[in-house]
């Protein structure tokens, strides 16, 4: 499994695939560290238009990148998902299905990543089921060329088991939270993103 690479934005008619890839990979690298202020200065850069959920998530997500600042935002992010100790929120998915990290839900993940033969990079220091390394894994399957990986059934199944039952717990911890100002959009974001995913795949 590779780290979260930078987001490419892509115009609206280089298709959905395309965009649904970059969005992952979007929330893959702002949940695995805080952005930098070029990424900041990127996404405020970006065309906001579109009336729907997900576009108005979008827009509040621009909107507040043309303000932020990447110090004041690693800070946020420090104290929200590091901390002394227990982190503020969480971001594994263990912990939302079990209780506990490192528990049978992480081990049932490894087991489905050999099956489609892929690993945590030794780069990465978090374990496979954070969200960032998630997002990354759904990424990964809808953009490559590799016709047993990149088809919906798997990404469906992936999904399911590994993120349908608890990303919405997360986004509500977020959204919840005194403390999240920047990562309050991207929790708005993500949470619309996922329910336009869990529909996709009901329809699929």
């Amino acid at each position: 499994m590779t780290t979260a690479q930078p987001l490419k934005f892509e115009t609206a008619d280089q298709g959905g695939e395309t965009a649904r890839a970059d969005l992952y990979g979007l929330l893959a690298t702002l949940f695995y560290a805080p952005p930098s202020q070029a990424l900041l200065d990127t996404i405020a850069s970006a065309k906001a238009q579109g009336e729907g959920v997900l576009e108005r998530a979008w827009a509040d997500l621009v909107t507040i990148c043309k303000q932020a600042k990447a110090e004041a935002v690693r800070e946020e992010y420090e104290q929200l998902f590091i901390g002394v100790g227990k982190p503020e929120v969480m971001l594994y998915g263990s912990y939302y299905l079990s209780g506990f990290l490192m528990e049978k839900p992480l081990a049932a993940l490894r087991t489905d990543l050999a099956d489609l033969e892929l690993q945590r990079a030794d780069s990465v220091v978090e374990s496979e089921d954070h969200i960032a390394s998630l997002c990354e894994v759904m990424r990964y399957l809808i953009a490559s060329d590799d016709v047993i990986h990149a088809n919906l059934a798997t990404q469906k199944q992936f999904f399911g088991a590994h993120m349908q039952t608890w990303v919405a717990d997360l986004c509500t911890a977020l959204e919840s939270h005194p403390h999240a100002n920047f990562y309050l959009p991207v929790a708005h974001l993500a949470r619309s993103f996922f329910e336009v995913e869990m529909q996709a795949f009901d329809m699929a």
